[in-house]
């Protein structure tokens, strides 16, 4: 994960943007065409886009109609068009900000930092759950390894969840299937053994020899932070 994707193919100003808010404190990536910037969020994650609009290939509205259908990543645009009708149209496909070119770099930070604050601070803390290399959003139900994010059952999320909100506790086997599956259910031991090792199989190195779903044996699990 990084805090920002830039989308700029001018070499030189994208040099001066990432210094700049790097300087900051703030991670950046740079990409210089809109299909590029596509690729980047399809398998990791920014906090926030900045985008250009006169791109190479796809233009930057395409681009932002692109990353709106599929992710709520906040995106700054950047652009050299401004026109009303340019800037009504970058709104009305779902940027959040509109910057004129050229950039005034403390601006742009002021910005970023005001966006950060407003979508991350306020909310991350009680939706976002940070256990070691595991990042958990229980509103979208979607779990990150290394910033990449791992297909799951609802339920694996569930026991995943629960066993992460309960660090280095001891969680004993019919607690563990009450809470997830409910005390009505039936086949107990082969239905929680069996989460417990698809977990594995999806957030241990080395699912043999787990290190964050750790066995102790007849009575539970105890989560790890790795």
């Amino acid at each position: 994960m990084v805090d920002l994707l830039l989308v700029e193919d001018n070499l030189e100003l994208a040099d001066l943007i990432c210094t700049f808010l790097k300087k900051d404190g703030f991670s950046i990536i740079n990409v210089d065409s809109g299909e590029k910037a596509m690729e980047f969020l399809e398998k990791d994650i920014a906090k926030i886009v900045l985008l250009d609009i006169m791109l190479p290939g796809i233009d930057g509205f395409t681009v932002c109609s692109g990353i709106r259908k599929n992710h709520n990543v906040p995106i700054i645009i950047m652009s050299a068009k401004i026109d009303k009708t340019d800037k009504i149209n970058g709104f009305t496909l779902g940027a959040d900000d509109y910057i004129e070119k050229p950039v005034d770099v403390d601006i742009l930070s002021a910005k970023v930092s005001a966006l950060m604050k407003r979508n991350y601070e306020l909310k991350v803390e009680r939706t976002i759950i940070n256990s070691g290399a595991i990042s958990i959003n229980k509103n979208a139900n979607e779990v990150y390894l290394d910033g990449k994010l791992v297909n799951m059952t609802s339920k694996e999320f569930e026991l995943l969840l629960l066993l992460v909100e309960n660090p280095r506790k001891t969680l004993n086997k019919e607690y563990l299937f009450n809470k997830i599956w409910g005390a009505e259910s039936f086949s107990e031991n082969q239905t929680l053994t069996v989460h417990i090792k698809m977990l594995r199989d999806k957030i241990e190195q080395d699912p043999k020899k787990p290190k964050r779903i750790v066995t102790i044996w007849g009575v539970g699990y105890r989560y790890e932070e790795v």
